[in-house]
C-alpha cells in the first residue's frame, strides 16, 4: 500500500509538538514537586522558562521583578520572597500586573 505525504509527515509533526511542549516549559518543568513557580522575583535575564508575552524562555525577562516571569524556588518560599513590583510586596504563585513604583 502506498503511503501519502501526510502519512509520512505525521510522525514528524507529533515529535515536533511534543518537543516544543517540553522546551516551552510544559510538564517537564512543572514536574518538580519540591519547587514552586514564583512570579515577580526573577532579575532581568535570570528567569526560568516561559516568561510570558515578549519573551521566549529562560533568561529572556526584560526587567527586574517582571510580573509574568518566574523562577523555580523551594516549595513554600515564594510568597515570603520580596518582590517590589508585586501588589503584595512578595512573590506570587501566578503571573500579575506589576504595580508602578
Amino acid at each position: 500500500m502506498k503511503q501519502t505525504s501526510i502519512g509520512k509527515a505525521f510522525p514528524a509533526v507529533v515529535l515536533a509538538t511534543a518537543l516544543g511542549t517540553v522546551l516551552a516549559g510544559g510538564p517537564a518543568v512543572a514536574a518538580e514537586p519540591d519547587k514552586d513557580k514564583c512570579f515577580g522575583v526573577a532579575l532581568k535575564g535570570k528567569n526560568d522558562c516561559a516568561a510570558g508575552p515578549g519573551t521566549t524562555c529562560a533568561g529572556t525577562s526584560k526587567v527586574d521583578y517582571q510580573g509574568n516571569a518566574w523562577r523555580l524556588v523551594p516549595k513554600g518560599t515564594c510568597e515570603k520572597t520580596a518582590s517590589p513590583t508585586s501588589p503584595t510586596g512578595f512573590g506570587r504563585l501566578a503571573a500579575f500586573k506589576e504595580k508602578k513604583a
